[in-house]
């Protein structure tokens, strides 16, 4: 067996390796003679079948096993050449050429390995910033709003227009072309006007309303809703029975006490301090998801040079390409089976962005391992779980569907790189 290794890069080798057949043959008695002990022929004792004969049962087999141990040999001898661990290797190995004649086999093994990275002090790629201040109106204007929150809804006592914010009492129900239809009635409803809970221009043409008026409202379906409705006209007969507003609430420790459950002294100072931390939170939150994470995820990845592994660029192309072919046109899709070229030319397109996508989720990888940071599975559950909840789904079903999917990965990723580049943009913070 003849071998030659070559390192290309820090992330790929090739190993190239001519492989007689005399070698393969080798292979084959061994297999076959092991494969006499244990296999079960009609005809003879397990254990006493005749090589001769489990070659015969067994050719093609046999044959195909002896070059796939042979080519487990040229890849052991090819990395022991490289000094490349087992560990270090990425996805399989790619046999890339395959040359069968009568005496020897050529081939060529193409590997990946996880590139080295030197980060250095990635730390300092961030500039150190101040928290966000959050003032005491700010403070005063979120507890109003919870206090508030927190407040029954009672009837008007004076008959006055309704307007944004108020809660309307209604009975209604909904026609097209004439035709009441299924799900468009209700009585003593309650709606919120201003939350869009209804759709666009019903909420908007009871402003002005009072208790006691019928009105008749027009609106359209939005294209997107779902069923038969999307996109119709509509005509509502809506009768007005009730208007209600939150009552007036005071802001007290006993209402510190209600929010702040399990705190004995809560009161009104100890729920402006846990409504500051919030606020900050928040403001710290919208500052780094909007700028911050997408900048310094940017720097690392302009400014961190090494190796990619081929294999893995070629398979984001790959996925890229798919996803742009579900859009295509059949016939567009039948010009680049046809026209290879323009296949080519058309995954180029898609390098540099995969190229990006790769080189990032090393960088986030490899802080992940310097930080110490993980996510198991169960975290991304509850994750899916405590989602699904804020939208109505069931919990469940939802991590049903991201997992049969193959959306687990893709979601534990995008949970490290959130965590990964926080805990860096959280050691650059400045108290104000």
């Amino acid at each position: 067996m003849e071998i030659k290794s070559n390192k290309i890069n820090g992330a790929n080798a090739e190993i190239e390796a001519v492989i007689s057949m005399d070698e393969v043959n080798e292979n084959v008695e061994k297999i076959a003679k092991q494969l006499a002990k244990t296999t079960t022929i009609q005809g003879f004792r397990k254990g006493k079948v005749p090589v001769a004969i489990v070659k015969q049962q067994y050719g093609r087999k046999l044959q195909e096993d002896a070059e796939a141990e042979a080519l487990r040999e040229v890849l052991v001898k090819g990395l022991e050449e490289l000094s490349i661990p087992n560990e270090s290797l990425i996805g399989e190995p790619n046999v890339s050429r395959f040359d069968k004649s009568d005496d020897k086999i050529e081939v060529t093994v193409k590997v990946a390995m996880r590139p080295q990275i030197e980060m250095g002090d990635y730390a300092s790629k961030v500039k150190e910033f101040n928290k966000p201040v959050v003032s005491d109106d700010d403070i005063d204007a979120k507890v109003t709003e919870i206090a508030q929150g927190q407040a029954e809804l009672v009837d008007i006592k004076r008959n006055r227009k309704m307007k944004d914010g108020d809660t309307a009492i209604i009975d209604f129900e909904g026609f097209i072309d004439g035709k009441a239809f299924d799900g468009g009635k209700a009585e003593d409803f309650a709606l919120l006007l201003g939350s869009g809970q209804f759709i666009p221009g019903f909420e908007d043409q009871l402003i002005g309303i009072k208790r006691d008026e019928e009105v008749t409202i027009k609106a359209t379906f939005p294209e997107n809703y779902g069923g038969d409705l999307a996109g119709k006209e509509a005509e509502f007969k809506v009768a007005v029975k009730q208007i209600r507003v939150k009552d007036d609430i005071e802001i007290n420790d006993e209402l510190a006490k209600k929010l702040l459950q399990g705190e004995e002294d809560a009161s009104v100072e100890s729920l402006k301090a846990v409504v500051k931390t919030q606020i900050e939170n928040e403001e710290l939150s919208k500052l780094y998801n909007d700028t911050m994470k997408p900048e310094l995820l940017e720097s690392l990845v302009t400014g961190t040079s090494f190796d990619l592994p081929e294999f893995v660029v070629e398979q984001e192309i790959d996925m890229a390409l798919n996803k742009a072919a579900s859009s295509m046109s059949e016939d567009e899709i039948k010009e680049l089976r046809e026209n290879a070229d323009k296949l080519t030319e058309l995954r180029e397109t898609f390098r540099g962005d995969a190229e990006r996508s790769v080189r990032a989720t090393f960088i986030i990888d490899t802080l992940a391992m310097a930080e110490n940071i993980k996510v198991d599975e169960n975290e991304v559950m509850q994750t899916i779980y405590y989602e699904a909840m804020q939208t109505g789904q069931d919990p469940q079903k939802a991590y049903e569907h991201y997992k049969e999917a193959g959306y687990i990965p893709a979601i534990q990723m995008s949970m490290v790189e959130d965590r990964v580049l926080s805990t860096i943009l959280n050691s650059r913070i400045k108290e104000a």
